[in-house]
């Protein structure tokens, strides 16, 4: 698999995830031009932020540009059908199909899918129906997961104490008063108790690769309390999933999904995130499927992309032209750690835009990946939301969390939030 030098590249999206696309691209020395559509102050960094009003206009520049392929990050282009739309102009793109990218798009299809194929996950109902919900609701034992079908930003999934809150959210849901049209189809599902993991595989249709279990932590506060966000932090490779866990993902999840899209026409290309949890079944530990995801996870693509010691060019050229399995993915034998920082009012309401001050650091700690900034008249300024993510290196998980933290200390703006415990399990397991 032959790669020309002076490769140019367009990258869909604007958060943390793009800027560590962009950055794991700009470490090759092929890599001649980054494009980011729209990207964000950080990502001026990396290359050029663009915009376009209309398909036509950002097909017209990719041709005029010469460029050679694009890179979508989050899941809407792709729920939406991008990747589409690009190949048929003849245009390279490293992301799912339309039909694909259901797996994340529908939740409902989602169950479906694995139910077909004997895919392990928790018992559920999806429906409209106010009375079918209600009667399957009573047949559950407390705490009750409502899943809005569409997407929600990583925000559609409510977990209810008792039989009561569960309908009464569950009214609101049906109704639209939450998450809007997403919520007009609403899955139902058994509480699982145990602990996630993230898994990703790259895959090329018919080949894939499995790179090291994640833990992301999805509340807002340390000690896992407040609101769910779309993720405050995550770290690599976990020691909460050994070689025979991972087996058993890859046997009884990862395996028969593709087999499966391939069976229904839909060859999978591109990343499947697997959301696992992993539940004790008589004293042995079993993996079960909550979610899948058609894309690189945020904060995980943060903390998995440093631990590559093969080009990403490389593996979205053997994704692109169905070679992965002639491609030897390596991986250093580091540990990642990602802190999210936030603007003051996440993920409740928007926040003041505030000047970012960040004092001198040696590379040995780490690196910042940049997301909800802005750049104007040379100051970087926090505009809202997750604003930037600190992403700890080292030999093992305790020296890359605290590099992880020594890079926070180097931060400020007004109102930032962070975790003061990402990694609490794997310190425990340490």
């Amino acid at each position: 698999m032959k790669i020309n030098s002076s490769q140019k590249i367009l990258i869909i999206g604007n958060g943390g995830r793009e800027y560590a696309i962009g950055k794991a691209f700009s470490q090759d020395i092929r890599v001649d031009k980054i494009y980011f559509y729209p990207g964000n102050g950080g990502t001026l960094q990396l290359g050029e932020n663009v915009s376009f009003k209309s398909d036509k206009e950002l097909i017209d520049f990719i041709l005029f540009h010469q460029i050679n392929f694009v890179f979508i990050g989050p899941e809407i282009p792709l729920v939406q059908g991008m990747s589409d739309t690009l190949r048929k102009a003849g245009i390279k793109v490293f992301g799912v199909s339309k039909k694909a990218a259901r797996l994340e798009g529908s939740k409902a299809f989602m169950k479906d899918f694995v139910s077909r194929f004997n895919i392990p996950t928790a018992k559920y109902l999806q429906t409209s129906d106010f009375t079918k919900a209600k009667e399957f609701i009573t047949l559950l034992t407390p705490p009750i997961v409502l899943k809005a079908d569409g997407l929600c930003a990583g925000k559609g999934v409510l977990i209810l104490p008792t039989h009561k809150q569960a309908l009464e959210e569950l009214k609101n849901m049906l109704e639209g008063k939450s998450f809007g049209d997403a919520a007009k189809c609403v899955v139902i599902e058994e509480f699982l108790d145990g602990y996630e993991l993230s898994v990703f595989a790259i895959c090329d249709g018919e080949e894939y690769v499995l790179l090291p279990a994640s833990q992301d932590h999805k509340r807002l506060l340390s000690g896992d309390r407040g609101p769910n966000t779309g993720g405050m932090g995550a770290y690599a490779p976990t020691p909460l999933c050994d070689e025979k866990m991972m087996k058993k993902i890859e046997d009884s999840i990862i395996k028969p999904t593709l087999k499966g899209m391939q069976e229904e026409n839909v060859p999978f290309c591109g990343v499947l995130f697997a959301g696992i949890m992993v539940v004790k079944n008589n004293n042995i530990l079993e993996p079960y499927l909550l979610e899948f995801n058609v894309r690189f996870g945020d904060p995980e693509c943060e903390i998995l992309l440093p631990l590559l010691k093969t080009s990403l060019l490389d593996i979205c050229y053997g994704v692109m032209e169905h070679k992965l399995g002639l491609l030897k993915i390596e991986l250093l034998n580091k540990y990642c750690v990602g802190v999210v920082v936030a603007s003051k009012n996440y993920p409740y309401d928007s926040s003041e835009p505030s000047v970012i001050r960040i004092d001198d650091f040696n590379d040995i700690l780490g690196h910042i990946c940049f997301a909800g900034v802005s750049f104007k008249d040379g100051v970087l300024m926090a505009t809202g939301g997750r604003v930037l993510i600190c992403i700890g290196i080292g030999d093992d998980f305790e020296g890359a969390r605290k590099n992880a933290y020594a890079l926070v200390g180097k931060i400020q703006f007004d109102g930032m939030v962070y975790r003061d415990d990402i990694g609490f399990r794997a310190l425990r397991n340490v």
